[in-house]
């Protein structure tokens, strides 16, 4: 089963909600946990950045389902550039993985 889980830091924990609702309601995460105090330090723009009080969500969906995911993303968040990566899940409850690729099967 190719399990997927992406980060994607939010500003502020009612964009990270929105987001999460959004993603688990049209089946393209089967769970989001949002974790928050995450600060960021990077450089945009040729500028040193530090976003304090972020939230970072943790999205479980499949390899069949990220394309969709990637797709539906910017258009949830604020960011100019939202992060999104996504890593392999290389094992895990069978249980449970199958839950994660039955959660994110569309509806016929």
């Amino acid at each position: 089963m190719d399990v997927l889980i992406c980060f994607c830091s939010c500003p502020d924990t009612t964009t990270a909600g929105r987001i999460a609702d959004a993603l688990v309601e049209e089946r393209l995460a089967a769970c989001v946990n949002l974790l928050p105090g995450l600060q960021s330090v990077y450089r945009w723009r040729g500028k040193l950045q530090r976003d304090a009080a972020e939230v970072l969500l943790l999205i479980k969906t499949t390899r069949a389902r990220y394309p969709a995911l990637q797709a539906r993303l910017p258009q949830l968040h604020p960011y100019e550039l939202p992060e999104l990566l996504a890593v392999e899940s290389a094992a895990g409850l069978p249980a449970y993985l199958q839950w994660v690729v039955e959660s994110t099967r569309p509806v016929e």
